[in-house]
């Protein structure tokens, strides 16, 4: 593959008292021509509440809107997703938008827990409603720290969902560090989500995580792209590929897109996501510090 960098799209910058910086996860939705893209905005503690940001789908450079009020807040106290909502996936489902999101919420003995919840919009993503105060994906034996969806692909017989989880957190040389891998799990309703998937990308060599899995079935082969992290870089895009879907073989050098040598990405690249509009393709992601400055993207020039 060969991209061209086009860099920042949008950072926060002291928008407003909820949109103070960052813009966490890029997760954007096709819209006519017009990209949809969903995006976590902290405040000033470092709280994210959804939001999201319309750009020019034949030139993502050029913004179109950005949302007043965030389209997702916070949960009740108390629940899972009291401490932050962070976009993961995007599905339409009918006439209506799927989101599912990352809860955060604050441990005593580990540093967070996070758990993944669905809202609905009837409205494009204006706004959005939650179909439960507690996770869709509940702990399981070896899933009880992470299980967050990425990718939520609807099927004619059910779902194919891709997700990132872990139960453990290692001690580094500054601060514990999480663990995580990738899941799959297919199921026929979504009330079958707590079921226990199966890794399908484990880490390699030094890295402790990988995560953040964007699947998409493009050109008759399924492609994911994600992240990996270890202690010296925090994250890096990584790339796999796939005939089924279940079975895949990571391809980090095909996806030739690495930290520049200075400014917004050049210490972290994460959360990537793939979205292609006419003879166009694009990679929406952050850079360092998981996306203090924003996000910005990448234009595929070359397969």
């Amino acid at each position: 593959m060969k991209w061209i960098k086009k860099g920042l799209v949008f950072g926060a910058k002291n928008h407003n008292e909820w949109m103070v910086h960052s813009a966490l996860q890029p997760t954007p939705v096709l819209l006519d021509d017009v990209i949809r893209v969903f995006v976590g905005f902290r405040n000033e503690d470092g709280v994210a509440r959804v939001g999201y940001v319309d750009v020019d789908a034949d030139n993502p450079s050029r913004i179109i809107e950005v949302s007043s009020k965030p389209c997702l807040d916070l949960g009740l106290p108390g629940t899972f997703d009291e401490n932050g909502v962070v976009p993961c996936a995007i599905t339409r489902v009918d006439d209506k938008l799927y989101l599912f999101y990352a809860g955060y919420s604050i441990g005593k003995h580990v540093r967070m827990r996070i758990f993944c919840g669905l809202a609905i919009s009837d409205d494009n993503g204006r706004s959005f409603r939650r179909t439960s105060n507690v996770p869709i994906m509940e702990r399981t034996n070896n899933e009880f720290l992470f299980r967050v969806i990425h990718t939520a692909l609807k099927t004619e017989d059910g779902w194919r969902m891709y997700y990132g989880a872990g139960k453990e957190f290692l001690q580094g040389a500054k601060k514990t560090l999480p663990v995580y891998e990738i899941e799959y799990l297919e199921i026929k309703n979504l009330s079958e989500l707590s079921q226990e998937g199966e890794t399908i990308l484990h880490n390699q060599g030094e890295e402790y995580r990988v995560g953040r899995p964007y699947v998409v079935y493009d050109q008759g082969v399924y492609k994911m792209f994600f992240c990996k992290g270890t202690e010296k870089v925090t994250y890096r895009l990584a790339y796999a590929e796939s005939e089924n879907g279940i079975n895949w073989h990571r391809q980090d050098d095909k996806l030739n897109l690495d930290l520049s040598s200075d400014g917004w990405d050049s210490e972290m690249m994460a959360y990537p996501a793939f979205v292609r509009y006419n003879d166009k393709a694009y990679l929406f992601y952050n850079g360092n510090n998981y996306g203090f400055d924003g996000f910005g993207y990448a234009e595929l020039v070359g397969e």
